[in-house]
């Protein structure tokens, strides 16, 4: 994004998105583009280094990806399948690359992005259940929480980017 570019969330309404769905799609948008620039350039060992055991970039761009993965599944109605929960238990793990984890963000804002604008505004209060004990949220909760909460990781992704690149491999 240049200097001249606005942020996505000044580039107008989305053609045939609804208003209340929008600002969602806005965040994932303005969630790749950070990505994009405050990784750019950084090695393995740095996105996977913990300065002062903080968790690494890797961790955040796993989580981000995953956790917009789960949300999603929820969202369409759906328990969590086996696959998502062995990544859930493997998220700290180091040994992607860089490529390898924007690429997964990527495919998951993709699905994500999907399922938001097939949403009929009609059915935002409907009701949908998350996790093994089934508490309530609704579409809407499901929709907004996709957007904070991926926002909430991109922060502190861009602050293990930024120390990752003082501290570079350092554990």
């Amino acid at each position: 994004m240049s200097s001249s570019t606005p942020e996505p969330w000044l580039r107008g309404p989305l053609p045939h998105v609804a208003a209340v769905l929008a600002p969602t799609l806005r965040a994932l948008e303005q969630t790749r583009e950070d990505l994009a620039l405050h990784t750019a350039g950084l090695s393995t060992s740095q996105l996977w280094a913990r300065p002062h055991g903080l968790a690494p970039l890797g961790f955040h761009l796993r989580h981000i990806a995953a956790s917009v993965d789960r949300l999603t599944s929820y969202l369409r109605g759906e328990p969590l399948d086996d696959v998502q929960m062995k990544a859930l238990a493997a998220e700290m793990e180091p040994g992607a690359t860089l490529s390898e984890l924007l690429a997964d963000v990527e495919r998951a804002f993709s699905r994500a992005e999907k399922v938001i604008r097939a949403i009929d505004p009609a059915a935002l209060g409907e009701a949908r259940w998350v996790g093994r004990q089934r508490l309530p949220v609704t579409v809407i909760g499901l929709v907004v929480h996709i957007a904070e909460h991926t926002q909430r990781h991109l922060g502190q992704a861009i602050s293990a980017a930024k120390l990752a690149r003082v501290f570079g491999g350092w554990r």
